[in-house]
Parts: structure tokens; C-alpha cells; sequence
């Protein structure tokens, strides 16, 4: 009898570590996904070809899905080579009063946006076409970083 007092106590004290355990685990999904929901917030503008030579890359090109940062992250050139994914969430400008497309585009930071940009990205032509309106011409944005220098990278993703 007494074996079974104390083989339940061990029990009990195990449920009780395994209990433990699941809140840990579970308040970390949580938490994980609230920072991977959570999106930085600002302005998007675009240019125009010819894209090369670029502050990154020189004279290689890399496709037409790209950007160059402003100030805010190119952390003297530490954001080359860096993937965002960006969604327009509304108009800056009365002119275009929905400029939204509702896709999402994930670019390749080649460029540095010279001090004053009026973004905190500056899209390619071609990836501000995919989120929004081109006569709106500058857009508010949700953008997160998506990867950094991976050789397998898909820079051409829109999502909608």
C-alpha cells in the first residue's frame, strides 16, 4: 500500500512537470507567432529602369523584383542582399484614394535610397505595379523582412 502512496505521489509530481512543460511550450507558439504576425509599418515609393549599376551589386543584375532601402535599415550596406515582403495597406495621397492591388511582394534590397527618400522603400517599378496603383506613387506599407543572401530565394513571389 504504501509503495502505491508514494509511486502516485511520483506521479502526481510528474503531471505536474508535464503540465509545466505544455504552458512553456504553448505560451511560446504563442509568442512566435505574434512576432511573425507582427509587421513593420511605413511608406513605399518607386523607380524606374535602368536598375543597374546598383549600390550592392554594381553592374549584376537581379531581375526586376527589387528595392533599395532608405536610411531607416541600410545599416551601411548590411541590408544588401536582404528579402522583404511588402503589402500596401492604404493611400498616403487624396489622388488615388485606393491604390491597393491586395497582393503582396517579396523583394531583394539591391539599392540604397540616397538620404531624404521619400519612402522607407523605394520598389522597383515593376514590384509597386504588383501592390498598387503606379499614379498613387507612394503608398502606405506593412513590410517584414522574408530571408537574407540565400542562394534559393525566390524574389519573383506575389501573393495575393
Amino acid at each position: 500500500m504504501t509503495f502505491y502512496f508514494c509511486h502516485s505521489k511520483r506521479v502526481f509530481g510528474l503531471r505536474k512537470v508535464g503540465m509545466k512543460i505544455r504552458i512553456l511550450i504553448v505560451m511560446t507558439m504563442i509568442i512566435a507567432l505574434t512576432s511573425v504576425a507582427s509587421a513593420a509599418t511605413g511608406t513605399a515609393t518607386y523607380y524606374t529602369a535602368p536598375y543597374v549599376p546598383s549600390a550592392c551589386y554594381g553592374n549584376q543584375d537581379h531581375g526586376v523584383m527589387i528595392a533599395a532601402a532608405s536610411d531607416t535599415f541600410w545599416n551601411s550596406g548590411a541590408a544588401c542582399g536582404t528579402y522583404y515582403t511588402v503589402t500596401c495597406t492604404g493611400p498616403t495621397n487624396p489622388g488615388v484614394a485606393q491604390p491597393c492591388t491586395g497582393a503582396s511582394v517579396t523583394v531583394m534590397i539591391v539599392d540604397h535610397c540616397p538620404s531624404g527618400c521619400a519612402g522607407i522603400i523605394d520598389l522597383s517599378e515593376e514590384a509597386f505595379a504588383t501592390i498598387a496603383d503606379m499614379k498613387a506613387g507612394k503608398v502606405n506599407i506593412d513590410y517584414n523582412q522574408a530571408g537574407s543572401r540565400s542562394g534559393d530565394q525566390d524574389n519573383t513571389k506575389v501573393y495575393v
